[in-house]
């Protein structure tokens, strides 16, 4: 059994005894990190330059910093209340600021979107690798610590251990570490527990033994990162609605985080609630017609049969789907059954010749214990029907042969046959990262729902290759996987994670294997979600450019493309159609730019003109479109509701809309002078102000900043009813 300590100092001080001074420590991505522990490795190693550290790890989260006085006004309170007692990794503020000591090295294969773009540091140390090979390659680089965040529970007096969050890498790399610690390399595994982390079972479930030392003290239950949902805009609705066309009932989701996921879950969940203001509002965006393609692909119903979760990602907008009944589909680890599954041989239900049906879908049919153990999990024999030495015991204690083709047997085992399946999943996913509220509720699910979602490793969920190759491909049927992307080539390719410098914004990650995996799997789409434009420094620019540097996903692998204006079918298609088709989904301030390049280049023909109804895609009439859905209460900015208040909804808009607003110095001089203009504050201005420490300025600079957020809240007030 592990030695537990209640002091992490005391943990490191075991594990340098069993390492020496040459620590290549492993951390999972996200909130799977032992983050005081992680800090008591990091402080050793600035106090002794004779110590080396190398951190492998993901996404290491830190608490956003305000960029602005007037920003730290709203920013800091707030993060104070959502983040609460978050202990952050001390060297990723370090990272961030390019101040790491000389014997510290983090390399990071996917780094928190935008944080670490300006960290030269975390440039050159960052990995490029699919998130299915990082195991393999943290295994290659020598990684002699593995440390993990943990759930932990006591049930009828045994203490179970849980992965928790993060399945994703550990449950790939803990099987080679031991196999290499097998071969004689030492490799010290350590777990850290933490109150809040929900338990979740299944895979996720791991054997205490697996390691050598454990935290346990609640003094280093701090409060899990927690990110609020963020706002969810027009641009993002239009894209959610139509995208929630393109899936089929029944079928498979793949969604991630942020806003653009919880636009495609909101659309989804109007779908199956209120269909018919759903097509009202698609109907209302569309340039073109999308019923071809929705009727090919997609489907525009309720959900009868639901969907299967296979999602590298569990989010918390995927937990509403379920609890509509949307997300229902669910999923067994049982190849025959998932043969009769997909054959439709068998729905949830089954009469008494399931035994037959099973063996002409490939099982025994001479049955051994762990396929018997399995039938009898999902359902097929009941708990009263015991095996033991190729023979299964009846309750009144016949025994009869294990065999599914012995038709007798059979018959005399039809009355022990369940007639429901049971125990399947309705999702698959290798992290989750989400609001406090999603974590209460992973914690607080009774043990039937907390089963049904299944945390597996990236090498499962996010690839096919395996021994179970045909299974992957039974349960993720009609799969959609649908991923965000910064900017697409008028020729397919996707640019998601560097940018032309060679700067990284965040990292592949897991796209490539979906995009991949869309092409591999029958009736399988990659769908790559995509803003048209985007503005910065007061400059609005396209998303769609003809060329880029760099490219995540190349334009051999182009599929569908959804931006808010549309969707672009690039399947399939030539280089002038595919840039016929994505010139009709760009904003139209840009589309002759876009058509000009493509002509020069020889790639469309000289006389192509864009249809007409693609040349309104604006802004405007996007707004236009969701006016009405808009005043019946559809489509609003916090449809999953947040942690902020009315008041820091409204000064996140107004701060917003400074930033784009004095980009430069003529701009900033125009607005100070408009703010300066306006008369005092009103009565419908207290509340926000006081919330900014803005009710009662003393100081020249204070009452500049009152003036400024009065003329910022006034100009993004929502518009009046009726």
């Amino acid at each position: 059994m592990p030695e537990t300590f209640a002091d992490v100092g005391h943990c490191v001080d075991a594990v340098l005894r069993r390492v020496g001074s040459h620590v290549v420590l492993a951390l999972p991505l996200g909130i799977g990190k032992p983050n005081p522990l992680a800090n008591e490795f990091y402080r050793r190693a600035q106090r002794d330059r004779g110590l080396s550290l190398t951190i492998l790890t993901a996404l290491s989260l830190l608490k956003p910093v305000a960029r602005s006085p007037l920003e730290a006004r709203l920013l800091d309170p707030l993060v104070a209340r959502v983040f609460g007692s978050y202990v952050e990794p001390e060297y990723a503020r370090d990272l961030r600021a390019d101040r790491l000591p000389p014997n510290v090295r983090v390399v990071e294969f996917y780094l928190a979107p935008g944080a670490f773009l300006h960290s030269d540091d975390a440039q050159r140390n960052y990995l490029s690798a699919n998130y299915t090979h990082v195991a393999r390659d943290a295994l290659a680089r020598g990684v002699n610590v593995i440390a993990h965040l943990l759930a932990r529970r006591v049930v009828n007096g045994q203490v179970q251990l849980s992965l928790g969050s993060n399945t994703d890498v550990s449950v790939d790399l803990l099987p080679l570490a031991a196999e290499a610690r097998r071969g004689g390399r030492d490799i010290v595994v350590v777990g850290e527990s933490h109150a809040q982390m929900p338990f979740m079972t299944g895979h996720a479930r791991v054997d205490p033994e697996l390691f050598d030392f454990l935290i346990d003290d609640p003094r280093y239950d701090y409060d899990l990162f927690a990110p609020p949902h963020a706002a969810i805009g027009t641009v993002e609705h239009a894209i959610g609605l139509h995208v929630s066309g393109l899936l089929r009932d029944g079928g498979t989701l793949q969604v991630g985080i942020g806003e653009l996921g919880g636009a495609v879950v909101y659309a989804l969940l109007l779908r199956h609630q209120q269909n018919a203001a759903w097509r009202a509002a698609r109907a209302a965006l569309a340039a073109v017609d999308a019923a071809p393609l929705t009727q090919a692909v997609g489907g525009e119903e309720p959900f009868a049969a639901g969907l299967f979760a296979s999602s590298e990602m569990f989010v918390d907008y995927l937990l509403e789907l379920y609890r509509a009944g949307i997300l229902r589909r669910q999923v067994y680890d049982c190849l025959a059954l998932e043969r009769l599954l997909a054959a439709g041989e068998i729905s949830e239900r089954f009469d008494e010749h399931i035994l037959e049906r099973l063996a002409a879908a490939g099982a025994g049919p001479r049955l051994g214990a762990p396929e018997f153990a399995t039938l009898q999990q999902y359902g097929v024999f009941l708990d009263a029907v015991q095996f033991e030495g190729g023979r299964v015991r009846l309750p009144g204690g016949e025994w009869l042969a294990a065999d599914l083709g012995d038709t007798a047997s059979g018959a005399r085992l039809a009355p022990f046959l369940g007639r429901a399946l049971r125990n399947g999943q309705v999702l698959h996913a290798g992290f989750f990262l989400g609001p406090r509220g999603f974590y209460a509720a992973l914690r607080d699910l009774p043990e039937s729902d907390r089963a049904r979602f299944g945390m597996r490793g990236v090498g499962f969920v996010n690839q096919l290759y395996g021994a179970d190759q045909e299974l992957r491909i039974l349960q993720r049927r009609a799969a959609r996987f649908v991923n965000t992307t910064m900017m697409v080539t008028l020729l397919g390719a996707a640019v998601s994670d560097t940018l032309a410098s060679g700067r990284v914004v965040s990292g592949v990650g897991g796209q490539y294997n979906f995009v991949a995996m869309a092409h591999a799997l029958p009736d399988a789409r990659s769908i790559l979600c995509l803003r048209a434009t985007r503005t910065q420094r007061g400059r609005t620019t396209s998303n769609i450019l003809w060329s880029y540097g760099n490219e995540t996903i190349p334009r051999h692998l182009r599929d569908i493309v959804v931006t808010e204006y549309g969707v672009a079918d690039l399947r399939g298609r030539t280089d002038e159609e595919c840039i016929a088709a994505l010139l009709q989904v760009a904003d139209s301030r840009f589309q002759d730019e876009l058509l000009a390049s493509a002509r020069a280049a020889g790639k469309i023909r000289a006389d192509y003109r864009l249809p007409e109804a693609c040349r309104d895609n604006s802004p405007a009439r996007l707004a236009r479109a969701l006016t009405a859905d808009r005043a019946a209460g559809y489509f609003r900015e916090y449809p999953f509701g947040t942690d902020l208040t009315s008041e820091e909804i409204a000064l996140a808009r107004a701060l917003q809309f400074l930033e784009s607003r004095t980009a430069g110095a003529a701009a900033r001089l125009l607005t100070v002078l408009a703010a300066l203009g306006r008369g005092a504050p009103g009565a419908r201005h207290r509340a926000a102000l006081t919330r900014m420490g803005l009710a009662q300025p003393r100081r020249l600079a204070d009452r500049l900043q009152q003036r400024l957020v009065v003329l910022a809240l006034d100009a993004t007030a929502p518009p009046a009813p009726g």
